[in-house]
């Protein structure tokens, strides 16, 4: 009883202590006239879309572990506690800065269309798309990559050992997790899909298929066990071991097309990143197959041109200017860009300030330009909202931005049995049909048709920034479909044109237009006398829910680093080692 009573009061001495200690070191943070503000650590941050996934990546670097180790930490957590998009079974792009060798990378871990993939697999015997067949069957499935990424990139640039980072996401599936408002509501929400695999509803559903509550305890076997065999064996235990054998199996079953010989040939790829300047800053972003990072800078180029910080943030004007500029720059996404091992891109010419130039002079002041005369064909989102993102930022300056995805919420809805990992349905990214429209609407062009080992067009934008000096400053990303590019648009802009915190840059209003559907999107909090000016320019209006979900963070050379959670998605958080958190009034 002594000894226990000794142990406790030990354990408070040391939290008094440490609890003191942080308030004394940590600056004050002062008030500003803003109406949002962000969280700040001393010794790193990351922002992630699931807090119990945030608090892994946040402990990692507490540990003395780099955003590298950081980063693959909350990849392989968040396969636990967010499943809808986080994930062992997709892929994703990774933008990494390494401080000390003042150097951008890009990791390209996008899935690859299988060897036995054909241009018309999807089409039915009159020649339509079968929606079914692309979405929601095995042979809706791309070969993973974010296995591989997440361990090749640990590997080369990390500094602890695989088993060390990986050891929360595996006690969190063995231990279980709390399921959040967010996990119950998102899961009754794919409920049709995902009863329809045996081995998912043993997961997803409570006996008799009854859905989990939030403050269930959500347990994961299998996926535990599946993490502990990566843990040990690195990725080869996906794609040549246990995993690899059951995946397979399961495709035999249910007539996939993935093989062993599919798994076996999968290898990331590490690309040099796009890169930009706009009013001082270097951009790097994510190169194809991502048309992110392309798009991303062919919009600031053509933006830089305009006085938007003299018009005002979300004015009637800007929002004209950059509606305009962004249906350009996707009428040239849509038409250039795929995979470069398959497709011919202009790349320096699309990146360049000179077309900018040139495209800014096709940009009419006081009205509209229909998007018909623009271009006739019609392209709208590709790709699934439910990608996540996370940013991530050590108090040595490396950087990490990360998107990965399933494609659907959930991806195709089956998991392969005895592993507790969810397929991806990736392959509705390619182009079914040339000029047909896909899930989500896409209309593309031969660029982005099916072929063996092709990897799809992706819309995802991780991007980190250097500020004037060269130093490392902001890492951002957001899922969202081909509303990521201009989601990461307007946090830039909102913090390098306007000047805003970087809280208040992720919070404010957003607006989407893509060229096709020939429609401004917006969010909430747009001005009626400002809708009323665009109508009057010739646009047509939508109001959407939220757009995107910017998980940012920010380094401050001298006073430490600063995150935000985007407040659109429930559930996210940013933290670092020892934070403190100011206030926010609304």
């Amino acid at each position: 009883m002594q000894l226990r009573l000794f142990i406790i009061s030990l354990f408070v001495n040391l939290w008094v202590i440490t609890f003191h200690a942080s308030f004394a070191s940590s600056p004050v943070i002062q008030e500003s006239s803003e109406r949002f503000h962000p969280v700040w650590a001393a010794q790193g941050m990351v922002a992630s879309q699931e807090a119990l996934a945030t608090k892994v990546g946040r402990d990692i670097l507490a540990q003395g572990g780099n955003a590298v180790d950081a980063a693959v930490a909350v990849g392989f957590a968040l396969a636990v506690t967010l499943p809808r998009a986080g994930n062992l079974g997709g892929g994703g792009f990774m933008l990494v800065w390494l401080n000390k060798e003042h150097k951008a990378l890009a990791i390209n871990y996008r899935e690859k269309a299988p060897l036995a993939a054909s241009a018309n697999m999807y089409l039915d015997k009159e020649g339509n798309v079968d929606r079914h067949k692309i979405t929601q069957t095995y042979l809706a499935a791309g070969v993973p990559g974010t296995v591989a990424g997440l361990t090749y990139t640990l590997k080369k640039y990390g500094t602890m050992p695989l088993k060390q980072v990986m050891a929360p996401a595996i006690a969190l599936a063995r231990q279980g997790i709390r399921v959040t408002p967010d996990l119950a509501s998102s899961l009754v929400q794919a409920k049709a899909r995902l009863e329809k695999s045996p081995a998912s509803q043993a997961i997803f559903f409570k006996k008799n298929n009854q859905n989990y509550q939030a403050g269930d305890l959500l347990i994961q076997g299998d996926l535990a066990s599946s993490l502990s065999l990566i843990a040990q064996q690195g990725e080869r235990a996906f794609y040549q071991g246990k995993i690899a054998k059951k995946i397979v199996a399961a495709m035999k079953a249910h007539g996939g097309l993935i093989t062993l010989a599919d798994l076996k040939k999968y290898q990331v790829q590490e690309l040099e990143p796009i890169v930009g300047h706009y009013n001082g800053y270097t951009i790097y972003s994510m190169p194809p197959p991502s048309s992110g990072g392309v798009t991303l800078i062919e919009l600031l180029n053509i933006l830089s041109g305009f006085p938007l910080k003299n018009l005002g943030l979300n004015s009637a004007q800007s929002i004209h200017l950059l509606v305009e500029a962004m249906n350009l720059a996707y009428r040239d996404r849509n038409h250039y860009l795929g995979d470069p091992n398959f497709v011919k891109m202009p790349l320096k010419r699309l990146a360049s300030m000179q077309y900018a130039d040139q495209l800014r002079q096709q940009i009419q002041w006081s009205y509209h330009t229909p998007s018909s005369k623009i271009s006739a064909k019609k392209f709208d989102d590709p790709e699934s909202y439910q990608t996540t993102h996370y940013s991530i930022i050590d108090k040595d300056g490396n950087m990490v931005a990360n998107t990965y995805t399933l494609n659907y919420s959930y991806g195709n809805g089956h998991v392969v049995p005895g592993t507790g990992i969810l397929l991806n349905n990736e392959m509705d990214d390619f182009t079914a049909k040339p000029g047909v429209p896909n899930g989500f609407g896409l209309v593309q062009g031969e660029a982005n048709a099916v072929a063996p080992e092709k990897r799809p067009l992706s819309s995802m934008t991780p991007t980190l920034v250097l500020n004037s000096q060269g130093q490392p400053l902001l890492a951002t990303g957001s899922p969202g479909g081909s509303r990521i590019i201009t989601t990461v648009l307007q946090v830039l802009l909102n913090r390098f044109t306007y000047g805003l915190n970087i809280a208040s840059s992720v919070a404010a209003p957003r607006i989407h237009s893509q060229l096709w559907p020939d429609v401004i999107l917006y969010e909430q909090g747009i001005s009626l006398d400002t809708l009323l000016k665009l109508q009057e320019m010739g646009h047509k209006l939508q109001p959407v829910d939220a757009m995107g979900s910017a998980q940012t963070v920010e380094k401050n050379q001298t006073r430490g680093d600063y995150g935000v959670a985007d407040p659109r998605r429930s559930g996210a958080l940013a933290a670092g080692p020892s934070e403190i958190i100011s206030k926010k009034t609304v």
